[in-house]
């Protein structure tokens, strides 16, 4: 059967469709009570904490703790990246220690408990926590990615004194990741206080089920809490908000909520003209839902949301909003070099818009859900989400070395000790904090879980020694050996262990079902061919390969009927083609985006990489200009360089053309982007561009043109003996000519200080980022020098850390100072809750200082 997937924003068709009312029918009488006075019911928790390390991994037997000699911290707060770097730890993670972590916060009871109900809304803790409140248990979340709440009413203290929450964080196993993790409270932390009847958190659930140009239709599906004894009235009344602020439709209903128990009811709306979300024009909306009792506001809850519509399409691939669309995407790790896993919304917009700026439109989130704040900001800029829940199922993967588990020590252990038990939960709430996001698009159930079932590569037939399951044969640039028909028997004789993973698949997939129809469900497959006779890949809607291109046409052949694209990939021009050459795959998602920390065992002092557009603080790298090359409509040239004897290519002997060693040194690298090096030294000068054929110059002398049809990975390429001066890269018509240049720079003479904000809000939150650059005496930025540079900082700002971005910088991110890396350097600073004007004076030694002044308000 043809299979389409069908939505329409949201999620999950509500069960009743009642109340629906026409914007154009409101009257004076429609209008609900007065809002200004409602009392807001969530509290910013994340200020005011206090923390400690300790030695032991034991639980605290009283509590609470003594903690007057603690730190004073402010969340979210992510401990591990405050240490130095030491080679005597694991390269999985980073060489960053974890250790156990104890953080206190001391409060006053907000609302009497006979009278209201309290909780605590955690976004994140890694990992293995526990909390109390007033030394009293309230329960534990071992998962280090998934929301999680506590209700606190029965608990607090009703004599004035103060409360105090306790939260014990186990992160001993440090390696139990085959990448950074952070550790600690590392995101954001809300007190919620609600009326005994109220919506849950995470209790509506809003879809779009029909959407046109001229006109939408919106489902709301409302929870109701009552935790009285008796049942009671309400009127229920939601109003559509435009992002203008202007009230598009509304809803009032009145309900019977039973007493004890949760309820839900189901409200419709019709929208005219919808402002539809896509990833060039994010148009948000918000659902404003109040609970009202006698013209009285006893509980307010608003949902963004966005009307869109989403189809997937075997053969076809994805439509949004009815046009056919093609995922421009990356995979990011969920940490941001300095700030490590406590990333502030200003870290992640910058990063996001230099990707978006580059064409990007898509973004996995590898290999775990990310913060409700990232998931934000890609509904407000306008990235499609593929929304990944685990990186292991049943069995371990190997934190150190990939595939399947080769270690067996106590620090290494992950989260397959608590999956059996919390993946439903942990699935669960992430679900209901995530799906009413636009941005979220699919559910990816996990990511090469095959690796962890011996027998998948086994029945591939290019592993063959039962003694080495590593040895994978030509696996890697071939496609199927054998026909679905043999792949078939071969899986049903091989040797299967405890679990089956099209089982476990099952179980899982099903789950998201329960939740939403209304999205896909994904993997990512590393054997697809295998998974594709076993069930595994029946489990989802979507198969989605992992560095299998070579698979496509195979499978495309063979099932015809089954929505097959590339979850993750190297990050290739190659990987693109396979999109545009074959219909019904619709995405890319290159490894990855940004540079991450981690999966770096025995490759001191490396302890990050993998990042294909920006280093690890979030400065540009060539791969930027390659993918812009291809993915933005607008004229493109950029020039890089680098020594011919490291390129993977040669220089013709009779015509000095640049000749490939072999089919892979056709690729973009990481080249330099400058033109400094030893007199006559034979130089690969590397064009990305858009147009057809390019031509170079140096020091105004033509070296000749080069075409785009001689250029198999979209790079024209030069052989150039160096000499100092300039190279010029030119295209275009005549009279639309755009140029490139790159300069040969004197010694440093002095340096520039930039900054991309000079105002900040006075809210603890607001982030400026500062580059120092070194410069000749012409005011070209230097990249071939390096030297140290030191950060004084006066005023109400807070300096978060400094780096470089190499991937073998090991010097302190928590530090003022610091040795440049390509003649740059970064430092974040954030605002404190106090207004006023802050001065940063930037020193190196011998140069004068460089001073930016940032504003406060």
């Amino acid at each position: 059967m043809k299979l389409i997937i069908k939505n329409t924003f949201g999620l999950l068709i509500c069960l009743l469709i009642l109340g629906q009312t026409h914007a154009s029918k409101l009257n004076d009488n429609q209008q609900v009570a007065d809002t200004s006075n409602a009392a807001s019911r969530e509290v910013d928790f994340n200020f005011d904490w206090k923390f400690s390390l300790v030695n032991d991994t034991d639980l605290p037997e009283k509590l609470p703790l003594v903690d007057d000699s603690w730190r004073d911290i402010r969340l979210p707060h992510d401990w591990s990246v405050e240490a130095s770097f030491d080679e005597n730890l694991e390269g999985a993670t980073g060489y960053l220690p974890g250790g156990v972590g104890i953080y206190q916060k001391h409060f006053k009871t907000p609302h009497t408990p006979k009278d209201k109900s309290t909780f605590i809304l955690f976004d994140g803790v890694y990992n293995n926590a526990t909390f109390w409140l007033n030394g009293h248990l309230l329960g534990e979340n071992p998962y280090g990615y998934s929301p999680t709440y506590f209700n606190l009413t029965d608990y607090l203290n009703t004599d004035g004194s103060d409360n105090i929450l306790t939260v014990h964080v186990d992160h001993s196993r440090y390696v139990d990741s085959r990448w950074y993790t952070g550790s600690g409270i590392y995101r954001n932390v809300k007190l919620i206080t609600v009326n005994k009847i109220h919506i849950p958190i995470w209790g509506t659930f809003i879809t779009t089920p029909e959407v046109s140009d001229k006109q939408a239709k919106i489902h709301l599906s409302v929870d109701i809490d009552n935790e009285y004894k008796k049942n009671k009235s309400l009127m229920l009344v939601t109003h559509i908000i435009d992002n203008k602020g202007n009230r598009v439709a509304s809803n009032r209903k009145k309900v019977k909520v039973k007493s004890n128990s949760e309820n839900n009811v189901a409200q419709t709306f019709i929208v005219d003209n919808p402002l539809l979300w896509d990833t060039e024009n994010p148009n948000l909306y918000t659902a404003v839902t109040t609970l009202e009792s006698k013209d009285e506001i006893i509980d307010q809850y608003e949902t963004p949301f966005g009307i869109r519509s989403i189809k997937f399409e075997a053969k076809k691939g994805f439509f949004l909003n009815g046009k056919p669309t093609l995922m421009k995407g990356v995979s990011l790790h969920h940490d941001a070099g300095l700030v490590g896993a406590a990333v502030p919304k200003g870290v992640w917009k910058r990063r996001l818009q230099l990707l978006k700026d580059a064409g990007v439109n898509a973004i996995r989130t590898a290999h775990n859900p990310y913060s409700q704040e990232f998931l934000d900001l890609c509904d407000e800029m306008g990235f499609l989400v593929q929304n990944e829940f685990f990186d292991e199922f049943d069995y371990a993967k190997d934190k150190r070395l990939n595939y399947h588990e080769r270690h067996d020590d106590e620090i290494s252990k992950g989260y397959v000790e608590h999956f059996q038990k919390w993946a439903k939960s942990d699935l669960t709430r992430t679900m209901l904090r995530d799906r009413n996001h636009p941005s979220v698009v699919q559910w990816s159930i996990g990511n090469e879980i095959e690796w962890t079932y011996l027998h998948y590569r086994y029945v591939t037939g290019f592993w063959e020694d039962p003694n080495d399951p590593q040895n994978s044969g030509a696996y890697w640039g071939s496609g199927p050996m054998f026909t679905p028909e043999e792949l078939t028997q071969r899986f049903e004789d091989s040797k299967k262990g405890d679990y089956i993973l099209a089982e476990t698949a099952e179980k899982v997939a099903s789950w998201v079902k329960e939740l939403d129809t209304t999205r896909p469900t994904t993997t990512n497959m590393i054997v697809p061919q295998v998974s594709h006779v076993s069930g595994y890949a029946d489990t989802v809607d979507i198969s989605g390969y992992s560095y299998r291109n070579l698979t496509i046409p195979w499978a495309q052949t063979h099932f015809p009927d089954q929505l097959i694209t590339i979850n993750e990939n190297p990050g290739t021009w190659d990987d693109w083609k396979y999109v545009l050459e074959n219909p019904g795959v619709f995405s890319i998602f290159m490894w990855t985006g940004i540079d991450y920390m981690g999966e770096r065992h025995k490759k001191w002092p490396e302890k990050s990489g993998w990042g294909d557009m920006l280093d690890l603080a979030g400065f540009k790298q060539q791969g930027w200009n390659y993918f812009k090359s291809i993915w933005v409509n607008e004229p493109h040239l950029s020039i890089g360089t680098l020594p011919l004897d490291t390129s993977g290519f040669s220089a013709d002997e009779l015509s000095g053309l640049a000749v490939a060693d072999s089919k892979a040194s056709y690729n973009w690298r990481n080249s330099n982007r400058h033109w400094n090096y030893k007199k006559q030294q034979p130089i690969l000068v590397e064009i990305s561009s858009n147009y057809a054929t390019v031509e170079l110059f140096i020091n105004g002398r033509s070296l000749g043109y080069r075409s785009m049809s001689e250029s198999p990975d979209r790079i024209f390429r030069w052989v150039v003996p160096f000499e100092p001066g300039t190279i010029t890269a030119k295209a275009g018509f005549n009279g639309q000519e755009i140029i490139a240049e790159v300069e040969t720079t004197s010694k440093a003479v002095g340096f520039s200080l930039t900054t991309d904000k000079t105002v900040l809000d006075a809210d603890g939150y607001d982030v400026a980022h500062l580059i120092v650059q070194l410069t000749d005496k012409a005011g070209r930025p230097i990249k071939t020098d390096n030297m140290k540079v030191t950060f004084d900082i006066e005023g109400e700002i807070k300096l978060l850390g400094v780096d470089n971005g190499a991937q073998d910088n090991i010097q302190d991110f928590q530090s003022n100072s610091l040795i440049t890396s390509k003649g740059r350097a970064l430092a974040i600073i954030q605002a404190t809750r106090t207004a006023g004007v802050a001065k940063i004076t930037a020193k190196i030694k011998g140069f004068e200082d460089q001073i930016i002044y940032i504003k406060v308000k």
